[in-house]
């Protein structure tokens, strides 16, 4: 049996103060599966660099900042959204709105709280603050859904290319996350984001129609779909409406 190759070993790097610096995807460790490099900082520099490669922080105060890339990537294609019978109901059965933009840091906010209330979280004040900073420059976006003036769900995410990577949603009332990700897919199609990153599987998830992929599908994938780390102008006009819109 040949030896494995060196080249293909698992390793966990340390990144250095360079925000350009750039784990090897394939070299991710496999306990805990995903786990690619430790350390840096989380400037918009490297946020930005580093989510263009696919690579996602994910840790909880007062670990060190960890930077991810799965083996199995959850993504979601916005027309295969499953749009249920019951999601259908519940969208004619109330009266619901949706923005885009109108409220980042709410959004992030309920977020960060209703994790802390159930399982601890990991959208810590350091989080909320690189991710408001991407959103002043227009990588971060949020999509929020209304019941008359009152914010019921959302979520928020990067956009990058024809990519969206989403971060966290919330639910104040039942089915409004679901609704915000329909309403965003529908959106997705108009504004030429052809893939959105859901990051880990989760049942809910794959209920909705995502479905997984492969690591080295997912990196092919983004250098198609992101050939610069520019916005996404669509996206960003359609926040800087004022108005809500009825679903």
């Amino acid at each position: 049996m040949q030896a494995p190759s060196e080249d293909n070993q698992p390793e966990l790097i340390l990144l250095t103060e360079s925000p350009y610096d750039t784990p090897l995807p394939h070299k991710a460790l496999q306990d805990p599966e995903g786990l690619s490099a430790i350390g840096g900082d989380l400037s918009s520099t490297r946020l930005i660099h580093l989510y263009s490669k696919g690579f996602f922080p994910w840790f909880s105060d007062p670990d060190p900042i960890l930077w991810w890339h799965p083996e199995q990537r959850c993504v979601l294609t916005p027309e295969q959204f499953h749009f249920s019978k019951s999601l259908r109901k519940a969208i004619k059965k109330d009266n619901w709105h949706f923005s885009v933009n109108k409220a980042f840091e709410t959004v992030i906010g309920h977020c960060s709280s209703l994790r802390a209330d159930k399982e601890g979280t990991w959208i810590s004040e350091d989080i909320k603050t690189a991710y408001s900073e991407l959103h002043r420059l227009g990588y971060a976006h949020s999509i929020e859904i209304w019941q008359d003036d009152t914010l019921v769900g959302g979520f928020y995410g990067v956009a990058m290319g024809r990519m969206f990577f989403g971060e966290s949603m919330f639910s104040l009332v039942p089915n409004a996350s679901k609704i915000a990700l329909r309403t965003f897919c529908e959106l997705a199609q108009k504004c030429d984001i052809e893939l959105i990153d859901c990051q880990v599987e989760s049942e809910h998830l794959l209920s909705l129609g995502a479905e997984l992929m492969q690591r080295e599908s997912f990196v092919d994938i983004l250098q198609q779909l992101i050939p610069n780390t520019h916005t996404n102008s669509e996206l960003i006009k359609l926040g800087q409406k004022t108005e809500k819109w009825a679903i």
